[in-house]
């Protein structure tokens, strides 16, 4: 048989910040391929990231989310198709089979399907004023419902949930934030490092119910939310704002035979290719080795989601390229203010059997007499025998992210608590204080140590 010398054929399932890394990467990779990418939505390549504030006020409008045009994609030769959804892989055969059309060959597939948040087992969870903020065009929609809501009910304080209670809470509307948790991000944060954004929320006008599980959703004679029932009472709203986990979308994948692991995203190696020869997974619908503990983990951020694309893409159009385990540094603006960390909590270190020592301090993030100063906590967690980082805790006002990114690399290359102790940094009053809050932490926990 002679061999086949058209285009590689790549196609692409999502046009999330995975699908669309994926696709961008693979026409750098080979600029001759045919590029689909198949997604249900009428959009690709915005952020869902960004959806509350344009809720809460900061960013004006929905347009400023959108990554690139319809044009632009067309013209860098990626062929999108725009509420097309795939309905079945058949790996055997290398296509996929879309609507009631013939199957579409492929030569490599990408699987980029994201999640679904977790659904409420509860009566009258398909009321009408229940709202799953993701898709930009649902977004834009209930942007005009909020103008006439007067009490809303946030379900579960993950980073989107505690977004949509600041964003809330700045458009004057009553806000509750129901979370069966002891306190806000529960699983990745610590209580005393979360404390200042829950007082910052209550000042706000919120109200927290924490240690509460939803028991059911009412609604009135119209099939209309009135209130939602929890193990804390009745409380009455007009809109319910599902913020619950993410949970990976692999039904698609799973038919088709690609091995799920056992954090419930595809299994993947560094590649991002599955058990499946020629299809490569990549962004929430996969699961990748955490750095410290080497347990499989998937959620991320749209970073590692369009980073994990990248890889995926690549590899799929025939070039090389690795992901490395993730460290997981994290951050955003919660109350009046930011929140960060790095791979592992005390309480997360704690459940998951894996010794550590601590060190904590309270900083400024500038010089203490130039205007607009900030409060900057830090709490470090290191191996109590070589005292290597294994992870990270940060509230203030100012200098959050850059923190977390430091402090990622600084537990992926090793980086010890002697080493922070008598770290470098910038000093320059309008922008870094004498003394830095990373290496006052690692002063305080070696002062434990007695080192």
């Amino acid at each position: 048989m002679a061999e086949r010398t058209s285009s590689r054929r790549i196609v692409i399932v999502g046009g999330g910040a995975a699908g669309i890394g994926a696709a961008g990467a693979a026409r750098g990779t080979d600029r001759d391929a045919e590029i689909t990418v198949y997604t249900e939505y009428e959009d690709a390549a915005y952020s869902p990231c960004g959806i509350p504030y344009v809720h809460g006020g900061e960013i004006p409008d929905f347009a400023r989310l959108f990554l690139g045009t319809k044009e632009q994609y067309a013209d860098a030769g990626i062929d999108i198709r725009y509420r097309t959804p795939v309905r079945a892989i058949d790996p055997r055969g290398r296509n996929v089979r879309v609507g009631d059309g013939p199957p579409v060959p492929y030569d490599a597939l990408v699987i980029a399907t994201g999640w679904d948040y977790g659904r409420p087992d509860v009566p009258g969870a398909d009321l009408a004023g229940i709202y799953y903020m993701k898709n930009i065009r649902e977004a834009m929609r209930w942007h005009e419902v909020l103008e006439e809501v007067r009490s809303a009910v946030v379900l579960e304080a993950g980073p989107l949930g505690m977004e949509m209670v600041t964003a809330l809470c700045h458009r004057g509307i009553e806000t509750h934030l129901v979370d069966p948790g002891p306190w806000a991000l529960s699983m990745a944060t610590d209580p005393d490092i979360v404390a200042p954004v829950e007082e910052s929320w209550r000042e706000m006008g919120a109200w927290l119910h924490f240690n509460t599980k939803l028991e059911a959703i009412r609604g009135d004679g119209n099939g209309q939310v009135r209130a939602v029932a929890t193990t804390d009472g009745e409380i009455p709203c007009d809109l319910v704002v599902v913020c619950t986990h993410k949970e990976p979308r692999t039904d698609l994948g799973a038919a088709a035979g690609l091995a799920v692991g056992s954090a419930g995203g595809f299994a993947v190696d560094e590649t991002m290719a599955t058990s499946v020869p020629g299809i490569w997974a990549s962004g929430d619908c996969a699961e990748i080795p955490h750095g410290v503990s080497n347990v499989p983990i998937q959620g991320l951020s749209g970073s590692h989601a369009y980073a994990q694309g990248k890889v995926a893409g690549v590899n799929a159009a025939g070039g090389r390229r690795a992901y490395q385990p993730v460290y997981v540094p994290w951050a955003m603006v919660a109350g009046t203010w930011m929140i960060g960390g790095v791979s592992f909590s005390e309480t997360l270190a704690t459940a998951l059997g894996i010794p550590f020592v601590t060190g904590q301090a309270q900083g400024i993030s500038r010089a203490r007499y130039y205007p607009d100063v900030k409060p900057v906590m830090v709490k470090l967690l290191a191996e109590p025998d070589r005292l290597r980082l294994i992870g990270a805790q940060m509230v203030g006002g100012e200098g959050i992210k850059e923190r977390a990114d430091f402090l990622a690399m600084a537990v992926r290359t090793g980086i010890t608590l002697r080493d922070l102790a008598t770290m470098e940094n910038v000093y320059s009053p309008p922008i870094g204080a004498l003394n830095e809050p990373i290496a006052l932490a690692a002063q305080d926990a070696l002062a434990r140590l007695g080192s």
